[in-house]
């Protein structure tokens, strides 16, 4: 599903230029729960920023699905991320001004669904994660595990073909971070690729593989 051939990633701040990913390749398979672990600052994020082509690596090659992404001109990998990838963030990153049906619908829309397919699509997949009793609140009404739980359903409600999940339960207490990485489990059982950063280990026994990043390499991997 996506090879990450010989990434290297490269931040410049003036004259000084920090080497963040150093010829990493990594190779994961349709399907697959992958997370990715590792101390403050070894890449992690980074990496699956780099993965999710929400940047663009300073060499290397990212092949998702037989297409090689960085060689795909800017409108290109944005019409590809939108129709292909989703994403979940540690800040749920929701429009506060929007209700959780709204904020789901968004995304749709820009894909040129018209507005009753769009809003049939974020019902169901609302009611797939059990929030259809939420559908007409607002960001400030929900509780931080409910809100994550929008943002995974506004993230799969396209049906990609990669889930990219970055610190999902950073910001959560334990019950909302165990119901979330529930929702994880359901949909990996129902054959969704996801790649997620953490730094919680009692969460990758939900998950195939684990990969360990230091200093910007993959140091380890772990089967579960």
């Amino acid at each position: 599903m996506i090879k990450a051939q010989h990434i290297v990633k490269t931040f410049k701040n003036g004259s000084v230029e920090t080497r963040v990913l150093k010829d990493v390749s990594l190779q994961i398979e349709q399907g697959e729960f992958i997370a990715i672990m590792g101390k403050s600052g070894a890449g992690k994020s980074t990496f699956m920023y780099q993965l999710g082509l929400l940047d663009h690596p300073t060499s290397g090659d990212i092949i998702i699905d037989d297409i090689n992404a960085t060689s795909l001109n800017h409108d290109d990998r944005t019409r590809f991320r939108l129709e292909n990838l989703g994403y979940i963030f540690q800040d749920y990153a929701l429009v506060p001004e929007l209700t959780a049906i709204e904020n789901v619908i968004v995304p749709l829309l820009m894909q040129g669904k018209s507005d009753d397919e769009a809003t049939e699509i974020a019902r169901a997949s609302l009611a797939q994660i059990g929030l259809s009793h939420r559908e007409n609140n607002l960001p400030s009404q929900m509780s931080g595990g409910e809100q994550q739980r929008v943002s995974i359903a506004r993230a799969v409600a396209h049906k990609p073909k990669i889930l990219f999940a970055d610190e999902p339960t950073a910001n959560l207490d334990n019950v909302s971070s165990e119901s979330v990485m529930d929702v994880f489990r359901d949909l990996h059982n129902q054959g969704q690729t996801i790649i997620m950063v953490t730094h919680e280990p009692e969460y990758t026994r939900y998950c195939n593989r684990v990969i360990y990043l230091s200093d910007g390499q993959i140091v380890d991997e772990k089967k579960i």
